[in-house]
């Protein structure tokens, strides 16, 4: 099991996909210091190689060096955009197993959230990053919450316009996150495991032919058919034709769905800890969450 973080340990920053300008990062990286927490920044977190934060090779230094590094407590990424999966065959996976530690991200993030669980079997941790607004309240609280605490649970009545479907009780691994990333990774080695599990899903900026022709590549790769329930967060901006598409394609499935749950590209952005079981229980609309920490 990993340790949980504590208020005054050392966070490593570091940026696996895009870059961002320097006048950005400091006032990002100072908000988190507000939080509690020391800051560690990777070597080449502050470097541009056209799209990205240096080479393909630098960023999986930086990705390395960060598990390997005794001072670091958690590693979080500073943003998405786009780039993990470019350095993923430069990273010597032994050194992520042999050194767990908690590890923070989304979107452009998702593909090593689920690859790390894959081959560590430690839970990654579906969160805001550096560049995220942490200043907003539920945002904030269940990250800290999440990471700091032993919190067990998620009551779904707290928030509203969450829809439930075929509401029976479920127990499973969380997987998933981007939906795009997710599809861009079919066939690849880095391809998530979606057999038995709960699939977490988001997006923003995908028009609703988009999400269409991703969660119907989904199906007819039976990924869809392995899960044993949905957890449906922000696909942003709000579209109706997108949440009556999803409906359209996943309830047929007769499978647990949660609809609206507050995850993704828009706030609040509530934290979720991939790789760990959950039971949803629909009869009490709570999520309950196994011990993850020591």
């Amino acid at each position: 099991m990993l340790n949980k973080l504590k208020f005054n340990d050392t966070i490593g920053v570091i940026s696996p996909a895009g870059y961002e300008k320097n006048n950005s990062i400091d006032y990002n990286l100072n908000q988190l210091k507000k939080l509690g927490f020391k800051i560690k920044e990777g070597k080449h977190l502050r470097k541009i190689n056209n799209y990205f934060a240096g080479t393909d090779k630098e960023r999986a230094s930086d990705f390395m060096n960060m598990f390997k590094d005794p001072e670091v407590a958690a590693i979080m990424c500073y943003r998405g955009g786009y780039g993990s999966i470019r350095m993923m065959p430069y990273v010597n996976w032994d050194v992520i197993k042999n050194n767990p530690k908690i590890f923070c991200g989304f979107s452009d993030i998702t593909l090593l959230l689920n690859y790390i669980n894959k081959v560590s079997n430690i839970p990654t941790f579906h969160t805001p990053m550096v560049n995220s607004n942490l200043q907003d309240f539920v945002t904030q609280t269940f990250f800290l919450n999440l990471l700091t605490k032993k919190y067990t649970s998620i009551n779904l009545k707290n928030f509203k316009n969450i829809k439930t479907f075929n509401s029976r009780n479920i127990t499973g691994k969380i997987c998933g996150g981007n939906l795009s990333m997710i599809c861009s990774a079919l066939g690849t080695p880095y391809d998530i495991d979606t057999n038995n599990k709960i699939l977490l899903l988001e997006d923003i900026n995908e028009p609703a032919y988009k999400i269409d022709r991703m969660l119907t590549q989904l199906l007819m790769s039976k990924k869809l058919d392995k899960c044993c329930g949905f957890i449906l967060g922000h696909f942003t901006p709000y579209d109706i034709n997108t949440l009556n598409l999803i409906k359209n394609i996943l309830l047929p499935l007769n499978k647990p769905i949660i609809l609206g749950f507050p995850s993704g590209h828009t706030y609040p952005n509530v934290s979720l800890p991939l790789g760990s079981n959950i039971l949803i229980d629909f009869s009490q609309n709570i999520i309950s969450i196994e011990p993850i920490f020591k």
